[in-house]
């Protein structure tokens, strides 16, 4: 059996008196496609943080790709809700960027990033600033300078939701195409039930605070999901299941926060 791609073992995590993660036990394989599900402040990007160094756990330890995750770690690429691009590089060099710091050479590095702006949908715009662009199209350039660096592992924590319904839907299917075409292993954060079963191969969903891994639920939807997929009965069963305790640990994160 091999490796997992990320381990996650024992971790907890205190700010000061605060406890936001406690004990939180998970393996991903190479090549899955977890959501994180969970009330508002179960610690799910406080997770993501740990897992890519940003921060430290308080106690346990991270593996990713077989090593121990001690500070920022250039095997894991993050994609923000806010698209922090550079606003005085153009498209092609904010997704060089990366590679540029890497020591590489002008000629290599736009090779490649020419080919993750094209995979994102993006050719064309190779010469366009930041604010030239509008909110879904400047996510596509963070996910393309994630891809860029060729990471083991790519974190998202809610990368769409500023965005309008459309667009999301857009972007939602960019990102199974381009996952499928990567291979990459993913870890994505959403509150989104329907955007979960969309996009997982596997999804977690946290408890109210302090965040701990309560359910893990494998999505045997069949791609391409399609409306009629998001119309079976699989879909719906799955849906309930996960809105149930979801709203159970939604509950108790409010009562908590009355006591």
């Amino acid at each position: 059996m091999s490796e997992p791609m990320i381990s996650i073992q024992g971790v907890s995590k205190f700010f000061g008196d605060f406890e936001a993660l406690k004990r939180v036990d998970l393996e991903v394989a190479q090549g899955e496609f977890v959501v994180l599900l969970g009330a508002s402040g179960c610690g799910k990007s406080t997770l993501l943080n740990l897992v890519t160094g940003f921060d430290k756990p308080t106690s346990g330890r991270i593996v990713v790709n077989g090593r121990e995750v001690n500070s920022v770690d250039p095997h894991c690429g993050m994609v923000f809700q806010q698209y922090a691009l550079v606003p005085g590089l153009t498209v092609l060099d904010n997704v060089a960027f990366g590679l540029k710091m890497k020591g590489m050479g002008r000629a290599e590095r736009n090779d490649i990033a020419h080919r993750f702006i094209d995979m994102v949908g993006l050719k064309g715009f190779e010469n366009k600033y930041p604010n030239a662009l509008s909110g879904g199209m400047r996510q596509r350039v963070s996910i393309a300078r994630v891809l860029a660096n060729d990471p083991d592992v790519i974190l998202l924590d809610e990368p769409f939701a500023a965005l309008d319904a459309m667009t999301r839907q857009v972007l939602q299917d960019e990102l199974l195409r381009i996952y499928e075409q990567s291979g990459k292993t993913i870890v994505f954060i959403t509150h989104s039930i329907d955007e979960a079963l969309l996009l997982s191969t596997r999804m977690l969903i946290m408890s109210a605070r302090p965040g701990r891994i309560v359910t893990d639920i494998r999505n045997d939807l069949p791609m391409p999901r399609n409306a009629d997929v998001q119309l079976s009965p699989r879909y719906n069963e799955l849906k309930s299941q996960i809105w149930e305790t979801v709203q159970a640990e939604v509950m108790r994160s409010l009562e908590a926060t009355t006591r």
